[in-house]
């Protein structure tokens, strides 16, 4: 979603170069983003302190000379490194004891400013501006090549002869955010009467929920659950017709990706980080949601087992495919 910040400032200035210090992890993201000219890769996870590697990766990035450095954590650990690489102008909102290692402090509006993607592209204005919409949507760039070799290295090209459903049923945040596996089985089996092909995405951690749906449907979708790097698995994504997904990491490419999807909300919040595309988003807007947590609070979890596979089917026919 920082790419919309990176879309605003090359509308502002084309000849604006960005560079991006993030975890390695993301860096087949950021590759796939024409407006990112470099990703240097952060080595250091989330909640590490480790100031001995911060102070070198910092003296590392000052032969670089950069103007500013637009600081999207809001910890005060992630201000440190374009402090001490003495970048002078270091903008950011204003977080924990901050003040110092940034510079260009913002204070957020939460009302103004609800969704994230908003508050990455204000930060691409001087301070007190008020942000343009629409924000740009981000939208990824596709190699046809590295398209072609994924094809060959997985052998789906005869899929690609007919229309092709993604399903992706997993959520790293945890199991509230997962609609049943039973019901994404009766997603696919609908499909598959239609003469669709259903493919199942995933991290190795989401591979239980993948077992459950192949045992369902009888082995009727092909799983690349936990099979494929991150890069194999956009590029598989760039060749699907439409997508079904919980609200998770691979929502938000298959939205960047330009896919017609559906969405699945329950314990979350579509205001605030909604899918950035052609997306319907399909929800019970139960009292007790959004509640953020990773497990049902109420034990029940009705915000999914009440959202029936016929309410997403009917989603389907609504996104242009």
């Amino acid at each position: 979603m920082a790419q919309s910040l990176f879309k605003t400032l090359k509308e502002q200035d084309n000849n604006t170069v960005i560079d991006v210090l993030a975890l390695d992890w993301s860096r087949p993201l950021l590759e796939r983003m024409p407006e990112v000219r470099c990703a240097h890769a952060m080595p250091i996870g989330h909640g590490v302190l480790n100031l001995k590697e911060r102070y070198r990766i910092a003296v590392a990035l000052r032969s670089q000379a950069y103007t500013q450095a637009i600081v999207l954590v809001n910890s005060w650990k992630s201000a440190l490194i374009p402090w001490w690489a003495n970048i002078p102008k270091r903008t950011g909102f204003l977080g924990e004891c901050r003040v110092g290692l940034l510079n260009d402090i913002r204070i957020l509006d939460k009302k103004r400013l609800p969704r994230l993607i908003d508050r990455f592209a204000t930060l691409a204005y001087e301070k007190n501006t008020k942000l343009v919409q629409p924000v740009p949507y981000p939208r990824f760039k596709i190699d046809p090549a590295s398209v072609k070799t994924v094809v060959e290295k997985f052998s789906v090209a005869e899929d690609l002869k007919r229309p092709i459903l993604a399903l992706c049923p997993g959520a790293e945040f945890g199991a509230s955010k997962r609609w049943p596996e039973s019901y994404y089985a009766k997603i696919a089996l609908a499909k598959r009467k239609e003469g669709w092909a259903v493919w199942l995405f995933g991290s190795k951690n989401d591979k239980a929920v993948a077992d459950h749906i192949q045992e369902e449907t009888h082995g009727q979708c092909l799983d690349f659950t936990g099979k494929t790097r991150l890069d194999e698995a956009i590029d598989l994504l760039s060749a699907v017709t439409s997508v079904v997904t919980n609200d998770s990491g691979l929502m938000h490419i298959a939205a960047a990706l330009g896919k017609p999807l559906v969405a699945i909300y329950g314990s979350t919040d579509p205001g605030y980080t909604p899918p950035l595309g052609d997306a319907n988003i399909v929800r019970l807007s139960l009292p007790c949601s959004p509640c953020f947590k990773r497990e049902c609070p109420l034990v029940h979890h009705k915000c999914m087992q009440e959202l029936y596979p016929e309410k997403v089917l009917a989603a389907m026919d609504t996104v242009v495919v």
